[in-house]
């Protein structure tokens, strides 16, 4: 066979028009494909920054929750209680120190939303309170007996129940290192950390030091007030900065004390993402505590002034009236004793009486 390999100027493929066509033919595919695969790229990239903003959003911590400043501001201007003012009232009558301007709380206060409803007392002893005079069942019960009557005289604050117990207390002897005060053992505040956790109430550890000193005993329960539910409460009371044996004179705490107790909580709460701490200092005459326009209340610690005289009503309203309202420092309380209040011919106040103080007590004490 032979092949014919002649030229033929007539065949497509010998024709230059035809090459060009071509040629430009495979340019505009090449451009089609790059533009194509450009936008290919360019969505694929869209999809997976997207993708990587959704991932973003879903992991991000969210922002922490902010406190209501306009319903605690509401709150504290309703427990404030404040007289109705008309137009033939001087000026100066309608002053008043209340409510206290101090900083805000942070997130998670419990004060002044509810109301604190506690008993008092210690484990080892039925005559200092309520709390170790009767059987566990018993006192819970009778405790949330109490709660039901606050419940019902003021339905607008949620009360909270509470087991305040002395974990220091003053002693009538020195003791191993002449301090006139006996630490409770850990078991012991264990009991009430238990007894507490059946009825969802919290735990004020009070501390009595005689003539030792917050700065040292405060520290010792610090394992303790690491839980979210407890607290702490000192008494003025029992502080013998004069070096008199406890129960001889009444002593005195002073700001600085009571400053440093607060900031140490405060650092607890930081240190361990807390919501704020209460603080609450036992009064009943003016000696007890100095220069109470130095208490600082913190945004991690509130503090309550606990008015703790007992007797009949009126001098127990004097008592609340020169050394609480007179002399404001955050929030208030109010101590009731069972027995004390109620003798003599006297009654102990009822909760729809104490509701009617200004400025409306946020913590009460039952002893």
């Amino acid at each position: 066979m032979k092949l014919n390999l002649k030229f033929d100027p007539e065949h497509p493929f010998n024709n230059a028009g035809f090459w060009i066509i071509l040629i430009l033919m495979l340019i505009c595919s090449g451009l089609i494909f790059i533009k194509a695969e450009k936008a290919g790229y360019e969505k694929t990239s869209l999809v997976k920054t997207l993708g990587q903003a959704q991932i973003n959003k879903e992991t991000a911590t969210p922002p922490p929750p902010a406190l209501d400043k306009e319903a605690y501001d509401q709150k504290l201007m309703e427990i404030a209680n404040l007289p109705a003012v008309s137009s033939t009232t001087p000026s100066s009558t309608t002053s008043s120190l209340w409510p206290v301007k101090a900083a805000y709380p942070e997130y998670g206060a419990l004060l002044p939303f509810n109301r604190i409803v506690a008993y008092y007392g210690n484990l080892y002893s039925k005559n200092m309170g309520v709390l170790g005079e009767y059987p566990e069942d018993e006192m819970l019960a009778r405790l949330e007996t109490e709660v039901k009557k606050w419940e019902e005289a003021d339905p607008n604050t949620p009360v909270v129940p509470a087991l305040h117990y002395i974990a220091v207390v003053a002693q009538a002897g020195p003791g191993r290192d002449g301090k006139y005060r006996a630490r409770m053992p850990d078991e012991e505040i264990d009991k009430v950390l238990a007894m507490a956790k059946k009825v969802d109430a919290l735990v004020f550890l009070d501390i009595q030091v005689g003539l030792s000193d917050v700065r040292f005993e405060i520290p010792i329960l610090e394992k303790y007030l690491r839980l979210p539910n407890v607290h702490l409460g000192i008494d003025p009371e029992f502080s013998m900065k004069s070096g008199d044996r406890p129960g001889t004179v009444i002593g005195t705490l002073d700001a600085d004390d009571i400053n440093f107790a607060a900031e140490y909580l405060a650092k607890i709460v930081n240190d361990n993402r807390l919501t704020p701490k209460i603080l609450v200092i036992h009064r009943f005459t003016q000696a007890m505590v100095t220069n109470y326009k130095d208490i600082k209340p913190l945004p991690e610690v509130q503090v309550v002034m606990d008015m703790d005289g007992f007797g009949g009503q009126a001098s127990k309203l004097n008592t609340y009236e020169q050394y609480i309202r007179k002399q404001p420092v955050q929030f208030t309380g109010f101590k009731l004793f069972y027995k004390n209040d109620n003798a003599n011919g006297h009654t102990m106040f009822a909760p729809a009486a104490l509701l009617k103080l200004s400025p409306i007590p946020v913590y009460i004490q039952y002893q």
